[in-house]
C-alpha cells in the first residue's frame, strides 16, 4: 500500500467525478505539487497546469501579486499565497488553485525558520489558508516533500468539505 499513490487517486477521483480541475502556483516546493498530480490517473481530465515562480519579478508579472507588499515580506505572507492561489485559477480557468510560499532553507530573512503558507482557492474564493512550520534542521528537500504532503492531504480534506456542503445544499 502507498499512502502517497492512494491520497493522489482519492484527489483524482473525487476532481474527475465532480468534474472539477486544479492549477498550481508554486515557489517554496519548486514544481513537487506539479509532478504528484502528474500522477493521478488521467491527470489531464484534472489538472490543468501549473506555475513555478521563485523570485518577485514573476510573482507580479505572471500572478499579479502586488510588488509593495512583496517586497515588505520577501514574497512569504499568508496574503501572497492567497493571491497566488486565486489568480493561477483565474490564469488556468480551474475551480481549484493551489498555491504555496515560504523557505525551504533556513535564511535571515526567515528568521533562521522553516515554514510556508499555502492556499487553497475554490470557485473564486479563499476556502483554506495557513502557514507550516517545520524543523529547521530539515534538509531542502525534505522540506519541500513534507510542504507538497501536507497540502495534499489538506486538499483531500477540503475537498470532502465541498462535497458535504454540496449535499447539503441539495
Amino acid at each position: 500500500m502507498n499512502p502517497q499513490k492512494d491520497l493522489l487517486e482519492d484527489i483524482g477521483n473525487y476532481l474527475q467525478a465532480s468534474e472539477e480541475t486544479v492549477a498550481t502556483a508554486e515557489s517554496v516546493t519548486a514544481g513537487f505539487l506539479q509532478f504528484s498530480f502528474s500522477q493521478v490517473r488521467d491527470a489531464s481530465k484534472v489538472f490543468k497546469g501549473g506555475i513555478t515562480v521563485y523570485t518577485l519579478e514573476e510573482k507580479v508579472k505572471f500572478l499579479d501579486v502586488d510588488e509593495k507588499e512583496a517586497e515588505a515580506c520577501d514574497c512569504v505572507s499568508q496574503n501572497i499565497s492567497d493571491t497566488m492561489a486565486l489568480n493561477v485559477a483565474r490564469s488556468f480557468g480551474t475551480d481549484w488553485g493551489m498555491a504555496v510560499t515560504g523557505y525551504a532553507t533556513p535564511v535571515e530573512e526567515s528568521d533562521f525558520k522553516l515554514f510556508a503558507y499555502f492556499s487553497f482557492a475554490y470557485k473564486g474564493e479563499i476556502v483554506l489558508s495557513r502557514k507550516i512550520d517545520l524543523n529547521s534542521r530539515k534538509d531542502a528537500i525534505s522540506a519541500q516533500l513534507c510542504y507538497s504532503e501536507f497540502m495534499l492531504e489538506c486538499l483531500k480534506v477540503e475537498i470532502e468539505n465541498q462535497r458535504i456542503r454540496k449535499e447539503e445544499e441539495s
